[in-house]
């Protein structure tokens, strides 16, 4: 599937432009601050109907507008033309995919399927537990709908839980903790086996873009350790409610999950160097691309959001020429850099100034 035109209204700082994007590698090139990144928002956008850089649609309107248009003509894997449109007026997002309107984001994630690298992925290696969930939950998210909607209904079945525990009204706590053991233990396999698989991909990808012998691995610590049954979760959950009443909150499952980065000195967040760790966020992006194709069967687009500028010439050359399951990408260099191999294909490349998108 690639995308081959954007057309951009009142989006950032891009007022209006009709961009072709048909062919597998596109290069955005210019100062800070032009409109590179923009663009790589708004394929983002199209593809998820929300940003990967705020959560308020309302931040990426241009400055004394009250509307943004996006709009991506497609071929997808079969040859099919088609497209999709995403706005935003008044507060209120609107999404058409081949002229009907849809209500669920979830028709565009597994249509465009997208990846995007940027700075902010630091955070999956030296944030929160939480992050490194979200990242392979989005992973596996990309090509499991099943796993989406369990996941979904997990978190709605623990608010309620939780909303009980706090009110004092604990007659349903038995039927809830049914269906979070029920939800719970498909995610926590689903989880198990991702793990499995993304440890195929990324210690050898480490290894090889990095020229150590370090063998980095991702451990899975599930929170209901040791269990093989949904009997088993409810067993926990009610052993445990006396503990989840004195902390008003649900102290075990899937929400409190955790996935560590371990190497030959321990996690390996807590001696690595700074760009040892942007280096290993690149690669879980990497392996994330590589495990979508495997279980997919098919290749997302990949957005690279200038963070190859921090690698040195050999690493950043090793990274590119392992990375190559993808259906389109998108790269956002400064001005008069060449990453690209002269093997590789001649991209379209675009000299970005002002919100403006000139071809080279």
């Amino acid at each position: 599937m690639r995308f081959t035109s954007i057309e951009i209204n009142n989006f950032r700082n891009i007022s209006s432009a009709v961009v072709d994007t048909d062919g597998r590698d596109v290069v955005l090139k210019g100062t800070n601050g032009q409109g590179k990144t923009n663009f790589l928002e708004a394929v983002y956008m199209l593809s998820y109907a929300s940003s990967f850089r705020t959560a308020h649609l309302s931040e990426v309107l241009m400055h004394g507008k009250d509307y943004f248009y996006l709009s991506g003509r497609y071929e997808d894997d079969y040859g099919e033309k088609g497209e999709v449109v995403v706005s935003f007026k008044d507060g209120k997002r609107t999404i058409n995919l081949d002229g009907n309107q849809i209500r669920d984001r979830k028709e565009l994630i597994y249509r465009f399927p997208s990846i995007v690298f940027s700075h902010e992925d630091m955070t999956i290696l030296k944030g929160e537990p939480s992050d490194r969930r979200r990242f392979f939950d989005q992973t596996i998210s990309l090509y499991s709908p099943m796993f989406l909607d369990d996941l979904r209904m997990y978190r709605n079945i623990l608010e309620k839980r939780n909303a009980s525990i706090k009110s004092g009204s604990y007659e349903l706590l038995d039927i809830y903790d049914e269906k979070l053991a029920s939800l719970g233990f498909e995610i926590m396999n689903m989880r198990k086996k991702e793990i499995d698989d993304f440890n195929g991909y990324f210690p050898d990808l480490f290894s090889k873009v990095s020229g150590t012998d370090e063998k980095l691995e991702v451990v899975y610590s599930p929170s209901w350790k040791d269990v093989d049954s949904v009997d088993g979760i409810i067993e926990i959950l009610s052993s445990t409610r006396e503990r989840d009443v004195k902390m008003q909150t649900t102290t075990s499952g899937i929400h409190r999950d955790r996935f560590n980065v371990v190497g030959k000195n321990g996690l390996f967040s807590q001696y690595a160097s700074t760009g040892q760790i942007r280096l290993c966020s690149l690669l879980f992006r990497l392996s994330e691309v590589k495990a979508f194709s495997k279980a997919s069967g098919r290749k997302p687009i990949v957005l690279v959001d200038d963070v190859l500028l921090e690698l040195d010439d050999v690493k950043r050359g090793r990274f590119l020429s392992v990375l190559d399951d993808y259906s389109q990408a998108f790269y956002t260099f400064l001005p008069h850099e060449g990453y690209f191999s002269s093997e590789h294909a001649k991209p379209i490349t675009y000299r970005v100034e002002d919100g403006r998108y000139e071809v080279e």
